[in-house]
């Protein structure tokens, strides 16, 4: 995987912006440099992936001149978990649903305050690095394997293929078997305390968990409070 996360805070944090606009990428580069981040800017598509592997965050536009940004999101994603944050104009909940579903940590709609974006960057950092809470590397839950160390899920043997979000929700669920989780300790925990995104955001990510799984009793729904991951229900 490319992308290196082991910075405890966000200081000279390397960001990619991936944005064709001069009139936005130069504010923004040097909003971010005076608060100590190190920006690299992308005018393209094929610029970003060029410099990918030399930067720890991504700023990602979608409106690029060579390639969608839902393209290019779903490009890094293959191959990198590097955590990306998307800029657009775009207020569109379905698009901002597809946005998450490709592998995007959060998504922030133009015009946004400096403030916000900054808030935004940390709380999505603040998530990708590793707390140091002691946690079961291997754990089973009858005939699905979840491999915490290397964020790689099995079922009967099989790997599935999960977004990093859908594993972020199936392993926040499974760390306590059969408890309810409250749909507001589910976003808090697996997207952030900033979340304002589309309500069903989490239906749509609990949904593709069920599918991809083959087990659509394994994750249990108690409406209007939360949802319980059920071992006893595959």
């Amino acid at each position: 995987m490319v992308g290196n996360l082991g910075h405890s805070s966000t200081e000279s944090l390397s960001i990619l912006i991936v944005e064709d606009d001069d009139n936005i990428a130069e504010p923004l580069i040097e909003g971010l440099s005076n608060h100590g981040f190190n920006p690299v800017r992308a005018k393209n598509a094929q610029d970003a992936f060029n410099l990918i592997h030399k930067t720890q965050f991504v700023l990602l536009d979608l409106g690029l001149p060579d390639l969608d940004g839902t393209e290019v999101c779903r490009r890094i994603r293959r191959s990198s978990d590097i955590p990306i944050i998307v800029v657009t104009a775009r207020d569109d909940e379905i698009d901002r649903v597809q946005l998450l579903e490709l592998g995007a940590d959060d998504y922030i709609i133009k015009p946004f305050s400096f403030r916000e974006l900054v808030a935004r960057i940390g709380a999505v950092q603040r998530r990708s690095v590793p707390s140091g809470a002691t946690t079961v590397e291997n754990q089973r839950l009858g005939s699905i394997e979840i491999d915490r160390s290397a964020r790689r899920v099995w079922v009967n043997g099989a790997e599935v293929d999960l977004t990093p979000k859908e594993y972020d929700l199936l392993a926040y669920l499974a760390s306590e078997p059969g408890v309810v989780r409250t749909r507001e300790a589910i976003i808090s925990s697996v997207w952030d305390e900033f979340w304002w995104g589309p309500t069903n955001t989490l239906d749509v990510h609990i949904a593709a968990l069920r599918r991809k799984l083959g087990q659509h009793n394994l994750i249990v729904t108690l409406r209007g409070v939360g949802y319980r991951l059920d071992v006893e229900g595959e």
